[in-house]
């Protein structure tokens, strides 16, 4: 896969040869965390939540990949921040509720991670 990234920055700005529109923005966060770059895709993803453009649902696609990137580049407080966010508009999402429950286990808060494990499982099969 070639990176055009450089001659898209040259061309960014210019006459409106590129446009950056939320849909590849939404893109390119998903091809980072496919390619395991989970920080870079965290970054892209909260700018994202910060400005959503004409953007007006919940967002529960972007706030469940941000909560999955922040988990696996171990940022456990930001993933159970993002995920207990999600779980304010969507209660019945169980993989937020997993990946609250394993942050919470990753930092030994076992007590506070088994509710959130078990509604995974229940919700979602997603086995703890």
């Amino acid at each position: 896969m070639t990176d055009f990234t450089p001659f898209e920055d040259l061309l960014r700005g210019h006459a409106g040869l590129l446009e950056d529109t939320v849909h590849d923005r939404w893109v390119r966060a998903q091809a980072l965390f496919e390619e395991r770059a989970y920080r870079e895709a965290a970054v892209l993803l909260a700018e994202l939540l910060d400005d959503p453009g004409d953007v007006v649902h919940e967002l529960t696609d972007v706030r469940l990949l941000l909560a999955r990137s922040l988990f696996h580049s171990a940022q456990l407080n930001g993933t159970i921040r993002v995920a207990t966010e999600l779980l304010e508009h969507d209660p019945n999402e169980p993989y937020a509720h997993l990946l609250v429950g394993r942050a919470l286990q990753r930092q030994g808060r076992q007590d506070e991670a088994q509710p959130h494990l078990r509604l995974a499982e229940l919700l979602g099969g997603y086995r703890s």
